[in-house]
């Protein structure tokens, strides 16, 4: 067993004292049905993919204190039920915030085995703001246009050049969407959700979120427990450390999936020539970082956009392959192109990303407080950079508009919760976006819920990914509520897969489903 599964014994002393209580308006003393609960007029919407995907539209109010006040818009998708045995509503989210969720409910009904698939109706949502949706935010288009300022304040000019950009992003954000900005956060999120629910007609809902998405349906659970059917959360976010400290400690887990990259580049000189030393290795790439700093490969990859490049490879190592030929190439090589087409691949962002990074600032900056002292921050991840400089300013600077938000906080809801059902929860040990410890603390906060450890598990994201032992027991909980039930705080483990080899080709098959499943949960979440 994992040495930090003794978090969990620790998580259920301390968890009670360290949680934020929830705002007043987060605890609603009655659940009445939302007075918007519509019928939903499903249209098919399917491509060769998914021909039985169908696509619905429903009206929310901005402000659900004020249901007959201004209404905006949800996307959803819907791949119905096709057994007699109906059990309701999935509805699925694949983080963020600000991931699009329309194309995640065919992912899922086609992953999941079908005769489980076949009994629910699997839903998809663009949560408020995001895609679909209307209205679409979009603060600031062309935001993380390249090249950027180097992402490392080395000197006071880069500092004050990536401040500025932070701060501009956040006066954009309040000049076009001021009257919106205020409903942007997981509260009004969870309850466009039981509007959701209310509309497609169910008593209680059926939940399945990664990522972000699991403090989203913990959050779900906490306001509307007996209308919780089943929960499963995957991935999962340490509601402890929302949002300025958990995204700190991403940064240390990021900079060990890194070195792991570089292990595994050291592995396999045989195909990259770039070392058998994996401290060698990593020399090399720092020295590639230093070199795009004072000349972007293809006047579009700087310094700061090869951290972009090289993130997702600490969220799924099926992208390693084509990280590691990118580098060998421009390192061995003097060619630039495969750099290029990987930032292209993984990094340049379009306006979906624009939108999506719009909604992730709206909803970090108002769901909890962040340090409005700039000083703050840098003596912060100064530290912190000191022993991770991988991602360390990089994911500094991707947060920082929330130092100055136009907006106040509404605060972090407590999780804790003893009035639900069993919930399944799924956590990797080495999950670097969302690590190990917020899976055991959630696991101590949810009354009755059971842990599923991925033992060696790096990815971000873990079931319907490939690993059948983790989908076994998803499976076998929707099917008929069925958890594991162990001993010492975890109650099942899984031996993770087995990391890719190169070239990219020959684990390709092997990887199909990991890599369409991580496209659609995208980064950053």
């Amino acid at each position: 067993m994992n040495p930090r599964a003794a978090v969990l014994c620790a998580a259920a002393v301390v968890v009670a004292g360290t949680v934020t209580a929830a705002p007043a308006a987060a605890r609603p003393s009655h659940s009445p049905e939302p007075a918007h609960a519509a019928a939903l007029a499903w249209k098919s919407c399917g491509a060769t993919g998914q021909p039985t995907l169908q696509c619905a539209s429903l009206k929310v109010p901005l402000d659900h204190a004020q249901p007959g006040g201004e209404q905006i818009t949800l996307a959803l998708s819907r791949v119905p039920h096709t057994t007699k045995r109906y059990q309701g509503p999935l509805l699925v989210n694949p983080g963020g915030p600000g991931g699009r969720g329309l194309s995640l409910a065919g992912f899922v009904a086609s992953a999941l085995p079908k005769a489980v698939s076949a009994q629910y109706d699997v839903i998809g949502f663009d949560p408020r703001g995001v895609g679909r949706s209307t209205p679409a935010l979009d603060c600031a288009p062309g935001h993380f246009a390249s090249v950027r300022p180097d992402s490392v304040p080395s000197t006071e000019a880069i500092e004050k050049a990536n401040v500025a950009r932070a701060r501009s992003f956040a006066t954009a954000c309040a000049r076009k969407y001021a009257r919106v900005l205020p409903y942007i956060d997981t509260v009004s999120a969870v309850r466009d959700m039981d509007a959701i629910r209310a509309a497609v007609g169910a008593r209680r809902l059926n939940y399945f979120g990664y990522s972000y998405g699991t403090y989203l349906g913990a959050v779900y659970a906490k306001l509307y427990p007996q209308r919780v059917r089943r929960l499963v959360l995957d991935s999962i976010v340490d509601p402890t450390g929302v949002w300025y400290e958990d995204n700190l400690t991403q940064d240390l887990a990021f900079n060990d999936r890194h070195r792991a990259l570089m292990a595994w580049i050291a592995r396999y000189d045989e195909t990259y020539g770039l070392g058998t030393d994996p401290e060698q290795v990593e020399t090399r790439w720092y020295a590639m970082r230093a070199a795009l700093g004072k000349k972007p490969a293809g006047g579009r990859v700087g310094a700061a956009e090869l951290e972009d490049t090289f993130l997702p490879g600490g969220y799924y190592n099926g992208y390693w392959p084509h990280l590691a030929e990118a580098f060998a190439a421009y390192v061995n090589r003097k060619d630039a192109g495969p750099l290029v087409k990987a930032y292209e691949n993984f990094a340049a962002v379009d306006s979906a990303g624009d939108n999506g990074y719009s909604i992730y600032t709206s909803v970090q900056c108002r769901d909890a407080s962040w340090p409005r002292d700039w000083d703050e921050w840098r003596t912060d991840n100064w530290s912190v950079y000191a022993k991770a400089p991988f991602m360390t300013w990089n994911n500094a600077w991707y947060n920082a508009p929330c130092a100055f938000w136009p907006t106040g906080s509404v605060g972090p809801v407590s999780l804790i919760n003893s009035k639900l059902p069993p919930a399944l929860l799924f956590q990797a040990t080495d999950d670097a976006a969302t690590p190990y410890e917020g899976g055991a603390t959630v696991h101590a906060l949810l009354r009755d819920s059971s842990l599923v450890v991925e033992e060696g598990g790096q990815n971000h994201g873990i079931t319907l990914s490939g690993n059948t032992c983790l989908d076994k027991h998803l499976a076998a909980y929707l099917t008929d509520g069925t958890v594991p039930r162990g001993r010492g705080g975890v109650d099942a483990v899984c031996t993770a897969q087995p990391d890719p080899k190169p070239p990219a080709s020959k684990g390709a098959a092997r990887t199909a489903r990991g890599s369409t499943l991580h496209g659609l949960l995208g980064f950053r979440g």
